[in-house]
């Protein structure tokens, strides 16, 4: 596979993954430029997504994790950190489940690691969905204009139908491994419950009482008036929270 990606800024390698049927402009338009400011930003397109042509290989996290992975080693780069919005950010925590040597710190924005991360009933929409429910939207609009094959587009729909009916969620055990410091990102009115946002931060360390026992080496951010799909639309809040955590010792 001839994976798409372009290098914004100079300074320690930031690596930025895209959310389902999205690709850079549309996950990160907004943001990219905020951080390319200060570090050298690596944005991707996974396979079947913007410039990346889609190859016979099933589509799920782990393998969308590969890649990833595959890529920071043909660069040579030891160790990035990483933020992955929705779908990026289950790719994003596979990397680091899988080669935690490559990753540095994480962020992970609209992230779930069970089935019931979701409100009710929004994965089920996910797996019913159609490519003429899509026709019209943003999302579609930019896979007609970067596709090297526009007319896979209702291939593309019918592996994320897939992905999501034989989804492997990780387990509790899973995030706990999870060694690198991680920032939990949602919008308040997500698709991701709040609750579990919380449990992912407390499976990280987090949810104690921080002046007594110090604070944490992870963090929960939670957006206010902040849907899922307007949550990389908040670049000045997450630039400055993004930065900050980054940049902590």
């Amino acid at each position: 596979m001839r994976m798409y990606y372009e290098i914004h800024g100079t300074g320690d390698p930031l690596v930025l993954l895209h959310g389902t049927f999205s690709a850079i402009g549309t996950s990160f338009g907004r943001l990219l430029p905020h951080l390319a400011k200060t570090r050298k930003v690596i944005a991707v397109e996974f396979q079947g997504h913007g410039r990346t042509a889609d190859i016979d290989r099933p589509f799920s996290s782990q393998l969308l994790a590969d890649d990833v992975a595959a890529l920071l080693d043909h660069f040579g780069i030891g160790t990035a950190d990483l933020f992955g919005y929705s779908l990026g950010s289950s790719v994003a925590f596979h990397v680091a489940l899988k080669r935690p040597d490559l990753v540095r710190k994480l962020v992970l924005a609209s992230f779930s690691f069970s089935a019931d991360g979701m409100h009710p009933g929004l994965s089920d929409g996910f797996e019913s969905l159609r490519p003429e429910h899509l026709i019209g939207s943003p999302f579609h609009d930019e896979y007609l204009q970067l596709a090297p094959r526009p007319a896979d587009f209702p291939a593309l729909v019918e592996k994320v139908n897939d992905f999501m009916r034989n989804l492997r969620n990780p387990t509790a055990e899973d995030v706990q491994s999870i060694t690198a410091p991680t920032m939990v990102v949602i919008g308040d009115s997500d698709i991701i419950r709040p609750e579990h946002a919380v449990e992912t931060f407390r499976l990280l360390g987090g949810g104690v009482a921080g002046d007594q026992v110090g604070l944490p080496k992870s963090r929960l951010a939670v957006l206010p008036g902040t849907t899922h799909v307007t949550l990389v639309h908040r670049a000045d809040w997450l630039s400055s929270m993004i930065d900050e955590f980054l940049d902590a010792s």
